[in-house]
């Protein structure tokens, strides 16, 4: 009985990988390639600090989808593990990928704030959304991050295993694993970034009421309450797709569940799913904001659509002047 239960989990951690991880990797790039091309392509996007949190965040999630999870399927969907076969991209991989990952969850945090700020009644705290500001906060948390992933590329290796001739790459500092257990997990990737974006979004949320009544400019007004719903609806999902890997990660630190065999199987298998879940909270902003902005789905059509056909018709009558 046991061993059908580990089987079952076993099989379930494949299908799970393969069949919801390959599809989330695929739309998850096309959508945020196309969040990159509508919040670059406008100008009340360009101008906005929330909008520039939002792209930083697009791009960190191309990037940790690519160093992330396409590693991941290879590995325990396709049983490819680039890991084992190059000793660099051992040591760099899960820098890069838990870099991208912070820097996309700073961005959100960032976005669920100054959403907070430019629904706020007090002008001074408007005046806290501005894109220099934006753009100094994005480039201090990137440098942050990036240094703290030096603690990665040093405790990462390729190891070989003299009884078995095979490679395994793994962290080689024992301090660096318990941490990365407890408080990178738990707080960093978990606690930190949920609380943040629940304290805020709620805030804001409770600020967007009664932000018709004020006496802002109709274009500003309705690009608050745009980018509002859109940050405020991918903060729930977030709550969603976190928490369950915060929770599982929490509840394999206890002994019991790697010492049993049955234990140990199905909490993998849960773990699988929840680091899917994970990888979706980076992969589905743009879809997000498809269901939750009407707006943003003009912004879309018009980017893709018709302002190529506008340049194509000022090229066109350019060239029949110049003939002329």
């Amino acid at each position: 009985m046991s061993q059908y239960i580990i089987s079952t989990a076993n099989l379930t951690s494949y299908y799970v990988t393969t069949y919801l991880g390959t599809p989330i990797f695929v739309l998850g790039v096309i959508g945020e390639f196309l969040n990159i091309i509508v919040f670059l392509s406008l100008k009340t996007f360009r101008l906005n600090s929330c909008a520039f949190y939002l792209t930083i965040m697009a791009m960190a999630s191309i990037g940790y989808l690519f160093t992330g999870l396409l590693t991941f399927i290879m590995m325990y969907g396709y049983n490819t593990d680039w890991k084992k076969q190059s000793r660099f991209y051992c040591i760099v991989r899960d820098g890069f990928t838990h870099i991208c990952m912070l820097i996309a969850f700073s961005c959100l945090c960032l976005a669920t704030i100054d959403q907070f700020l430019a629904t706020c009644s007090y002008p001074r705290w408007q005046q806290l959304c501005n894109i220099n500001l934006a753009r100094r906060l994005c480039f201090a948390f990137i440098i942050l991050w990036f240094l703290y992933g030096i603690s990665f590329f040093i405790s990462y290796d390729l190891v070989i295993d003299i009884s078995t001739g095979n490679s395994y790459c793994r962290v080689t500092n024992e301090i660096f694993q318990q941490y990365l257990k407890t408080w990178h997990v738990l707080i960093f990737l978990g606690i930190l970034p949920l609380s943040i974006t629940v304290i805020f979004g709620f805030l804001a949320y409770r600020n967007v009421q009664n932000l018709s009544y004020r006496t802002l400019p109709l274009v500003r007004r309705r690009l608050d309450q745009q980018l509002t719903v859109m940050v405020l609806t991918q903060v729930v999902f977030s709550v969603f797709a976190i928490t369950p890997y915060a929770v599982i990660n929490a509840i394999i630190l206890d002994p019991y569940i790697t010492q049993d065999r049955v234990a140990n199987a199905i909490s993998r298998s849960a773990k699988m799913l929840s680091i899917i879940l994970l990888y979706s909270c980076f992969a589905s902003s743009f879809y997000i904001y498809i269901c939750a902005s009407e707006r943003f789905r003009h912004q879309l059509v018009f980017v893709l659509c018709k302002m190529p056909l506008q340049r194509w018709r000022r090229r066109n009558v350019i060239i029949d002047l110049a003939i002329s």
